[in-house]
């Protein structure tokens, strides 16, 4: 990259032709204005990595100068020129953003200081005025490689890698299952100077313990019974590229051992061999654990994790980019409608109501199965809500409705009515509930629980926000507490349930059935 410009502002000639005179002789490209207004104009009209401003220069004044760089958004970095009396002045301008200050009279101890600080601000420069040009490459970017999405999140995951994809540093790459961690890590492979070498990607949660060292280290002829031959592992068939560690807080911990020693060394030895063999590798590593609850717990080391993790990259999960899920639908459909010689033109609107509403928990993995499995089923050239929505997520037929959250109501009150609506649109199915919210079972049976408590000591009229106290009855069998309410016989009632909730629960219940 070319090495940017100096621009010197100061209304003293004998200074900024004896400055312009020291910094060209030391390299740089060096221009001079006589005062702020004319800065303003020479940085509007062309780039400049540093700006040395006096603070006080006619028209325009240092500390002006710089509120309007700030104002109109000029990249460039700026060092205050200030006299012995400003000293307060130049501290108020590195305040406001300047880079550094130097105080007149510039003597030779003065002059050297300012040359050493040049290159630093420079380096500043060039430094944002990359990420800058990278922001601007990446803004409205849908797809990088193999990865798909262009909400804030994913350009930030698209920014790491094209920082990081260069170096040679081993990556741990978190995220949800689904999320898409194995493209990254063919991202970071294909950036870097080793898309050439192999790409070898190996699943540590799939292979039992005996084979999963096998498939990293090889082993010798004749190393355990049936080893007929020699065979090369994964590092020594990835060396020169980049081997990838899916779910790799799976390994057992003497596995781990092992694999510390390659990370730390680059040298492995087979099964039943002797000698070390060298390997030029990069490590890329993934998982869906809470790492440090595996640390804590003894199942992952902490040491092998600081190996792998000298830069994470966290992907997030689908129902926190949902800005994406439209786009990635869309692409979906495109592929597997030419896949399957199908003709189908979008999805109807009460299909993208559910895909928008629902919580995705499988990610962009349950996504993209999704509407594969709506492209085969559909008949027509539009995906409609039956063709999209799985079976076990219906409701006799129909669309859970939408739910309004009133103005003022609680955090708590909201996530209730929530799990309410959609623990009637699943008929009262805790598990499917559980699924569709995201949360745990025993989160849906306390809230149902909490509710019914609440019912029991209000009056039946406050079942709100249009839910039909008709849903009611599903709630009984939440738990086995709720059990007694339900009473066999539509006359008799239990003496330790309030009178208004028994009533309430007697007429609902003949309703249900």
């Amino acid at each position: 990259m070319k090495q940017a410009k100096i621009l010197i502002a100061d209304d003293e000639a004998a200074i900024t032709t004896g400055l312009g005179a020291i910094l060209e002789d030391a390299g740089f490209s060096v221009d001079v204005v006589a005062d702020g207004q004319k800065a303003l104009e020479a940085l509007s009209a062309e780039r400049y990595g540093v700006v040395l401003a006096d603070l006080k220069m006619p028209r325009v004044d240092g500390l002006t100068l710089l509120r309007e760089l700030q104002e109109r958004q000029i990249p460039t970095e700026c060092i205050i020129i200030t006299g012995q009396a400003t000293v307060d002045s130049a501290v108020q301008a590195m305040q406001q953003g300047a880079y550094d200050y130097i105080e007149k009279p510039l003597n030779a101890e003065k002059l050297n200081r300012l040359k050493a600080l040049i290159p630093k601000a420079m380096d500043k420069y060039q430094v944002q005025q990359t990420n800058r040009e990278l922001s601007s490459k990446l803004e409205g970017l849908t797809h990088y490689g193999e990865l798909t999405g262009q909400s804030e999140s994913m350009r930030s995951v698209y920014q790491v890698i094209e920082a990081v994809a260069p170096s040679t540093a081993s990556v741990l790459i978190l995220g949800e299952s689904g999320t898409g961690k194995e493209l990254v890590a063919r991202a970071l492979h294909t950036k870097s100077d080793r898309a050439k070498g192999p790409f070898f990607a190996l699943n540590c949660a799939a292979l039992p313990k005996e084979i999963l060292e096998n498939e990293l280290f090889g082993h010798e002829k004749g190393a355990f019974t049936g080893s007929t031959n020699e065979k090369p592992g994964a590092f020594e068939m990835s060396s020169g590229g980049t081997i990838f560690l899916d779910e790799m807080a799976e390994m057992s911990p003497d596995i781990q051992v092992k694999l510390l020693r390659a990370i730390e060394t680059r040298q492995v030895r087979r099964l039943g061999g002797k000698k070390e063999i060298n390997v030029d590798i990069r490590i890329l590593a993934a998982t869906n654990k809470n790492l440090q609850k595996a640390i804590a717990d003894g199942e992952l080391r902490e040491d092998l994790y600081y190996r792998l993790a000298v830069v994470e990259i966290d992907l997030p999960p689908l129902r926190e980019r949902a800005q994406d899920i439209q786009l990635l639908a869309n692409e979906f459909l495109a592929r597997f409608g030419q896949q399957n010689s199908k003709t189908i033109t979008g999805f109807e609107d009460a299909a993208w109501d559910w895909i928008m509403a629902y919580h995705w928990p499988g990610n962009v993995r349950e996504l993209k199965n999704a509407v594969e499995r709506a492209v085969i089923m559909s008949r027509g050239s539009m995906i409609g809500p039956h063709d999209i929505i799985p079976r076990h997520l219906r409701s006799g037929g129909e669309m859970p409705a939408a739910l309004t959250i009133p103005v003022g109501a609680t955090a708590a009150e909201a996530r209730q009515q929530l799990v309410l609506r959609t623990f009637a649109s699943t008929a009262g199915d805790a598990a499917r509930t559980s699924k569709v919210l995201g949360i745990s079972e025993r989160d849906v049976r306390t809230e149902m629980l909490a509710l019914l408590t609440e019912a029991g000591a209000t009056e039946p009229e406050r079942s709100s926000n249009g839910v039909p106290s008709a849903q009611k009855p599903s709630t009984a069998t939440v738990s086995k507490p709720a059990s007694p309410v339900r009473s066999s016989k539509p006359g008799k009632r239990t003496e330790s349930v309030p009178p208004p909730r028994a009533a309430s629960k007697k007429s609902t219940t003949k309703k249900g059935r």
